[in-house]
């Protein structure tokens, strides 16, 4: 297991306009794990990658949700998946009228953002990095209203440089 401390990714740099969904379709956990899946762009053309993945985030959520209040889930595997990405992947989704996640407040969950990480070390940064800009109720409400793929992107990168400023 990969304990090094790796260096600072950008939030904003793990994601693209490619992996951002504005619109996920389905009225369950599974089906809307299996759209955020679906869109990782290094599994794009591998169904048994996308399979493997799958099947550890629907064990992670048997374990507990990953519905962390606010209406939003943050799901990702209990550990990291060596060998399936490179590099650590941020996919984004919104459900409009939200699903419902297991959420600690029992709100259904309308954000979503699916995290893969290649090793345990950036796995914990990024949900840390995640879970921190996610505070601000400002920044909810933007991806709520975003209405292309890019803004998404773009609010991430202001927020973080506005958490960098302090």
């Amino acid at each position: 297991m990969d304990t090094t401390p790796a260096p600072r990714l950008p939030l904003s740099s793990l994601i693209s306009p490619a992996s951002v969904e504005l619109h996920l379709r389905s009225n369950h956990r599974d089906g809307v794990l299996g759209e955020l899946v679906a869109l990782v762009p290094e599994l794009a053309n591998q169904p048994e990658a996308q399979r493997t993945l799958l099947r550890a985030l629907q064990e992670r959520e048997q374990l507990c949700s990953t519905g962390i209040g606010d209406g939003i889930a943050l799901p990702h595997c209990r550990n990291a998946l060596v060998g399936l990405v490179e590099h650590p992947v941020l996919v984004f989704g919104h459900h409009e009228p939200g699903i419902p996640f297991g959420s600690v407040d029992n709100s259904p969950a309308r954000l979503f953002f699916l995290l893969v990480a290649p090793t345990v070390s950036q796995h914990l940064q990024i949900l840390a990095r995640l879970s921190r800009l996610l505070r601000d109720p400002r920044l909810r409400q933007a991806l709520l209203n975003a209405e292309r793929a890019e803004r998404v992107v773009f609010l991430l990168h202001e927020a973080e440089l506005s958490l960098e400023k302090g």
